[in-house]
């Protein structure tokens, strides 16, 4: 096939996948597709895999999108989740580069599921079908244990955002961007400051949108593409660095293409 859907998203209905409505809704009918889960990490993990897919030579053209009604499962009763997160979508379209050096040059990836009882939701699926007990215990709500969730995130995407750096040559004064997944103010300082880039560098637009789970990574790629006064240019360097429950995280090194 030539074109693939990979996303990571909150599914509209149980099934079929998402990708499966998206391919219907913009007609590619030669496409095949997949739901990836891997929480707020989701579109670090889909952009790697379609870059990978694309690198084997198994398919032209991925369409990689990140979506989350996360809305739909919050308690706003819960003031410690329901003022946190916000709803979002973004996609970014794939293809082979014609030079060598160029597009995603390098990612690290990892998951620990010994976090996965700290950022959760307790119900629903095979191993708590809804009932009137899980109902009344409100269980089909996320469910985040912060403090732990935060010690973890903070350490392990400050590592791996300077990691990504090290293993590659290159400093923080060699990349034009930090797009770091939108979860906490605190935690994109501390994985600014392990990759020594200055402020101006930082693409942050929690203010604006919460935090949209899956969703953040590509909007504010769009802003910094779109709407900074200094969009990336060919051969500019773009880290991008993501936690989420599961746990999973992550980064990503891309140098820009541009014809």
């Amino acid at each position: 096939m030539d074109v693939i859907i990979v996303g990571t998203v909150t599914p509209d209905m149980m099934f079929p996948s998402t990708a499966c409505l998206v391919q219907n809704e913009i007609g590619a009918k030669n496409a095949w597709g997949f739901d990836l889960s891997a929480g707020c990490s989701g579109f670090l993990f889909s952009l790697s895999t379609a870059a990978q897919l694309i690198e084997g030579g198994r398919v032209n053209k991925a369409l990689v999108i990140g979506s989350d009604v996360i809305s739909t499962i919050i308690d706003y009763t819960d003031r410690s989740t329901c003022v946190i997160f916000g709803d979002g979508a973004g996609a970014v379209l794939l293809e082979p580069c014609t030079q060598p050096g160029y597009g995603l040059l390098d990612f690290i990836l990892h998951m620990d599921g010994a976090g996965g009882q700290y950022l959760c939701l307790k119900g629903g699926g095979s191993r708590r079908p809804a009932s009137h007990e899980t109902i009344d215990n409100r269980e089909h709500f996320v469910f985040q244990e912060g403090r732990q969730v935060f010690k973890t995130s903070v350490s392990e995407m400050a590592r791996v955002s300077g990691e990504i750096l090290e293993r590659n040559g290159l400093t923080g004064k060699d990349i034009t961007y930090f797009i770091p997944h939108q979860a906490n103010n605190r935690i994109i300082e501390a994985a600014s400051r392990r990759m020594d880039v200055e402020d101006q560098k930082v693409v942050i637009n929690i203010d604006k949108y919460g935090n949209t789970v899956s969703a953040s990574v590509p909007l504010a790629l769009y802003e910094a593409v779109l709407e900074k006064d200094n969009p990336p240019k060919k051969g500019d360097y773009i880290v991008i660095a993501a936690f989420g429950a599961g746990f999973t995280w992550g980064s990503a090194l891309l140098r820009w293409w541009e014809e």
